[in-house]
């Protein structure tokens, strides 16, 4: 069983106090949907991995700066008794924090974390503004245009991909599997 500090309701709580942004809440959920399918796919334990995820940006809203980004959460984590595993993961996720990714978890965040944003925007310009109709293919391409969510770099999807050991294609499209079942918390149903 699941340690309690560590249950969805414990990491929605985070989320809420810290986030009131409608955009960051939709992407930590995303995070979360993508992480937790890959978790299932390891036999890896869904909630953990989940929680992380959940709570990977709670502190952005606040702290959108590199200099306490992820570093005020990992502070306010570390106060609530959070293990290290935790927040070495949430650093981790942070190239410009100088924790090396190691395990699995910290990995999949990392693989998931733009990832899951740049598949949300591919499905918010598509004609259906959906992600039930959103291909693999079609986030690939996007990914070539340089003015289309150029916030995000590029090099960070693929070595995500890389770094959990898959085909960037394939990432895509478990990406995009993982977060249908949550169109509608994402806001990503569109008109299908």
């Amino acid at each position: 069983m699941t340690d309690p500090l560590l249950s969805r309701e414990r990491a929605w709580a985070l989320v809420t106090e810290h986030v009131q942004g409608e955009s960051l809440r939709k992407h930590l959920l995303a995070v979360e949907a993508a992480v937790r399918g890959y978790a299932r796919q390891a036999g890896a334990d869904e909630d953990e991995w989940g929680f992380v995820a959940l709570v990977h940006d709670f502190d952005y809203e606040k702290y959108p700066d590199r200099e306490n980004h992820p570093y005020r959460g990992v502070e306010i984590l570390q106060g609530l008794g959070y293990p290290t595993w935790v927040t070495r993961a949430i650093l981790s996720h942070a190239d410009y924090s100088g924790v090396p990714r190691e395990t699995p978890l910290e990995k999949t965040l990392f693989a998931c974390d733009e990832m899951a944003g740049f598949v949300t925007a591919a499905a918010l310009v598509r004609p259906s503004k959906s992600i039930l109709d959103l291909e693999a293919s079609s986030v690939k391409k996007r990914m070539k245009d340089k003015a289309f969510a150029r916030a995000v770099p590029r090099e960070d999807l693929t070595r995500g991909a890389e770094e959990i050991g898959l085909p960037l294609e394939q990432h895509i499209a478990n990406v995009i599997e993982f977060l249908r079942p949550q169109a509608d918390a994402l806001g990503l149903r569109g008109t299908l």
